[in-house]
């Protein structure tokens, strides 16, 4: 996977927060909308990272990258860029140590398309 910092560094890398400073209200927040609990529940079912492309969504790109900033902001993913996609990665082992079983609650039976 990419780069583990928390803050700043390159513009090929977004800043992703130190779970240290997120709250289970801006979690719960994040996944109480059906697009960002979708796209939660197909990183959480996958077995690797996933571009935002192949994600099938029902809202516009613009939309969707609101989506993406949204859960990146509460801590739940991690991206970074292979080439000129831009990744995703469910930040599952710190979701879990942060907030034991509230992925598996929330989006472990998530259906696949």
């Amino acid at each position: 996977m990419a780069s583990t910092r928390s803050r700043g560094g390159s513009d090929r890398v977004p800043a992703h927060p130190d779970l240290d400073s997120i709250g289970l209200q801006q979690v719960l927040e994040a996944l109480v909308d059906p697009v960002r609990r979708h796209i939660v529940g197909e990183l959480y079912a996958g077995d690797q990272d996933l571009a935002c492309g192949t994600i099938d969504l029902p809202v516009s790109r613009s939309t969707a990258t609101h989506h993406f900033h949204v859960l990146r902001e509460a801590g739940l993913i991690r991206q970074y860029y292979v080439g000129t996609s831009r990744m995703n990665a469910l930040r599952r082992d710190e979701m879990d140590a942060a907030f034991p079983g509230l992925l598996t609650a929330l989006v472990g039976r998530h259906p696949r398309a």
